[in-house]
């Protein structure tokens, strides 16, 4: 089997590694180094504070949006770089609730991130306004979208299965009853297409580290529908949100368009490497990454199911229901995943039970698969995990 997106050759992999955990942490692109390495010495060191104008790193932040707005369905001047998915979150959910004052409830669902649920806590308890969070299983989001719901906030692919929501349906379900739309991308947008315009929701967040190998800490997106841009109220208010930052105004005055969801100075450093590393996209089209990953993926389970009984599929069977990773549930999953990346396979776990292995077609091929099968039923046969060292919990996972 092999698939014509497969750009292993500009990703700097190490000897002997099949790399399944993109969905966590994207491999370093080969060129990024170079790049970074010549902002920080001709720009930072040759241009010193010049640079904000002379290396356009002032405008980066809309430059690089519009880059990864290519890559989820948004028109340009729709999406803005910069700080922690985490602000992204609070920003889109604020600025949601601003535009439905009467209503006070916040729906979501089981499958979302836990941070997402967090900031949303957070927030309507320091709005002290008589709001709650709504929290449903998944399967029952569309059913609990009334006319008390303020706004939906939804991230698309679970991160621990891998199930799919219907951007577009839920979307159309949400805006029946006037709720507000939020879609988080963190396991959507370089995995699969993206169509943020055609589904019409209001907002859309999403991290940069996963399948755009960003790099760790790489800067947060988010997405404004672009007739709400002028009106959207973008909650923290920073410098560089301002209609003039460099007036210094005592007010604040929001910038038009999505520039007002800026908050406060790029890092320009990450947002270099962010920038370089899209460049792998250049030529390739989501489609055809969306069909090769099926096509691992099936070749994944298939081959894990026929040698590893061990194992129950947790992901949607349907590869259409799911993003770009499968998983698998195992008593022992921490340590048979442990046991598995001491001998060169890295995927990760998610607790409790929770085996989670990304297929990214940029860097992995079915030869790839067979390898990775053939170490993990070692692993399982042989009870490789019950080793000690195994069995002792990181403290990431």
């Amino acid at each position: 089997m092999m698939n014509n997106v497969t750009r292993k050759h500009l990703f700097d992999l190490p000897e002997g590694v099949i790399y399944l955990d993109g969905n966590s942490l994207g491999p370093l692109p080969k060129s990024v180094p170079q790049r970074v390495q010549k902002m920080v010495t001709d720009e930072w060191g040759g241009m010193l504070i010049k640079g904000w104008n002379e290396a356009d790193w002032f405008t980066q932040p809309g430059r690089v949006g519009d880059q990864i707005g290519a890559l989820i369905g948004a028109p340009a001047g729709s999406v803005m770089m910069g700080d922690t998915l985490s602000i992204k979150v609070y920003q889109a959910l604020a600025a949601a609730l601003s535009m439905m004052p009467e209503r006070k409830v916040v729906l979501s669902d089981s499958g979302n991130f836990p941070t997402d649920l967090y900031m949303a806590q957070g927030l309507l308890e320091l709005m002290g306004q008589g709001h709650s969070l709504r929290v449903v299983d998944p399967e029952d989001v569309a059913g609990a979208i009334n006319d008390q719901i303020a706004a939906v906030m939804l991230t698309e692919v679970d991160y621990r299965t891998g199930r799919k929501h219907d951007m577009a349906a839920v979307t159309q379900t949400a805006q029946k009853v006037g709720a507000v739309m939020i879609w988080d991308l963190a396991h959507s947008a370089g995995a699969l297409p993206v169509d943020l315009a055609g589904s019409g929701c209001e907002f859309a967040v999403g991290c940069t580290y996963k399948y755009l190998n960003g790099g760790p800490g790489a800067p947060a997106f988010i997405y404004v529908r672009p007739d709400l841009a002028n009106s959207a109220r973008p909650a923290l208010q920073g410098w560089m949100g301002h209609d003039a930052p460099f007036a210094f105004d005592m007010d604040y005055r929001p910038a038009g368009g999505i520039e007002r969801m800026r908050v406060g100075t790029p890092p320009v450093i990450q947002m270099t490497a962010l920038e370089e590393a899209l460049s792998v996209w250049d030529g390739v089209t989501l489609d055809a990454v969306r069909a090769a990953a099926i096509d691992l993926m099936e070749q994944f389970v298939a081959e894990v199911e026929a040698r590893c009984p061990q194992l129950t599929l947790a992901s949607p069977r349907d590869p259409q229901k799911r993003g770009s990773q499968v998983s698998f549930r195992f008593d022992e999953g921490y340590a048979a995943m442990q046991a598995l990346i001491d001998r060169g396979v890295i995927g990760d776990f998610r607790a409790p039970d929770i085996m989670r292995f990304g297929f990214t077609p940029l860097y992995i091929d079915s030869g790839d698969v067979s390898g990775a099968v053939d170490i993990l039923a070692e692993v399982l046969t042989n009870e490789l995990w019950r080793g000690p060292k195994y069995r002792t919990r990181a403290k990431v996972t």
